[in-house]
């Protein structure tokens, strides 16, 4: 992908994508993110340094990582719960009927 030649790509990426495919897509990440994760605390446990250095020399440990990438994933969840609230009216942690179908 040539991104100097379309900077807003990944604006539209998964335009034409149906919901299938995207949770695949979802689901497929999070497989590979927990790969990740099991391979990285079999290497050394939470408090083994990553393998690259901050400007000032300083390496985060892995817990701190998993805690970054878990605000940030917090945020885009909070992030898409306004829009879907802005779509559909509902708020709060339940649908109507107070169950949740899960795909796959």
């Amino acid at each position: 992908m040539d991104w100097d030649a379309d900077p807003n790509w990944e604006w539209r990426t998964a335009a034409e994508d149906s919901p299938e495919q995207l949770y695949q897509l979802w689901e497929d990440a999070v497989a590979r993110s927990r790969a990740a994760v099991a391979e990285a605390l079999t290497g050394g446990g939470l408090e083994q340094m990553a393998r690259f250095n901050w400007p000032d020399g300083r390496s985060p440990s892995l817990r701190r990582i998993l805690i970054d990438l878990i605000e940030e994933y917090a945020r885009h969840v909070g992030h898409a719960d306004l829009i879907r609230e802005s779509v559909d009216g509902l708020t709060g942690e339940d649908p109507p009927g107070g169950s949740v179908v899960w795909p796959g």
